[in-house]
Order: structure tokens, then C-alpha cells, then sequence
């Protein structure tokens, strides 16, 4: 009896040993669950993209509203009649107040 009972606590003990200090363990275990928690942020920023994505989308297609955003934006459209003013900031440099009309910044 005395020769199970120590067999069995030596087996409980190398169990546990092997639980908290192998490689397949608790910390393997760790590892894993910060990994998640790091795809799991990924997954979400990437969703929010997606959402953005298809409602660029869905604009698009619905109006010409958003395509003549876009051109206005992206390839500096001008409608028939319309004037178009630039109003350059003394402040700031040449390469700057470009930068911020390509941008849409200083937009009229």
C-alpha cells in the first residue's frame, strides 16, 4: 500500500511539474492566449476597414454625389461655371500648401 501511495504522489508530482514548467504547459498556455488577444485586435481593425471599405463602396454606387467628391478630392474637378480660387498661406511654405491641397485641406 505504502509502495502506491508513493507511486501515485511521484506521479502527481511529475504531472504538475510537467503542467507548470514544460514547454506544453501553463506558459505555452500564456503564449497562446497573448496571441489570440493580438489576432483578435487584428481581426477587429481589420473589420473597421472592411466597414469603411463598403461604405465607400455603397456611396459610390448609389450617387454621383460621392464619385463627384472623389473627383474633386483625388483630380481637382471643376464644374462648367464654377471659379476656382487657391488661396496660398504666407505662413507656411510652397511644399506645404501643396501638400495641403492635394490633401483637400485648404479646400474652398
Amino acid at each position: 500500500m505504502k509502495k502506491l501511495l508513493l507511486f501515485l504522489a511521484v506521479l502527481i508530482v511529475l504531472l504538475q511539474y510537467r503542467l507548470w514548467f514544460s514547454d506544453d504547459g501553463l506558459p505555452e498556455m500564456d503564449r497562446l492566449e497573448n496571441r489570440l488577444l493580438s489576432l483578435r485586435d487584428e481581426v477587429a481593425g481589420r473589420e473597421a476597414r472592411n466597414a469603411s471599405l463598403e461604405a465607400d463602396v455603397r456611396d459610390l454606387k448609389e450617387g454621383n454625389e460621392a464619385i463627384e467628391e472623389r473627383a474633386r478630392q483625388e483630380l481637382g474637378m471643376i464644374r462648367e461655371g464654377e471659379v476656382f480660387v487657391q488661396v496660398i498661406d504666407s505662413l507656411n511654405p510652397p511644399e506645404e500648401a501643396a501638400k495641403a491641397t492635394r490633401s483637400g485641406a485648404s479646400r474652398p
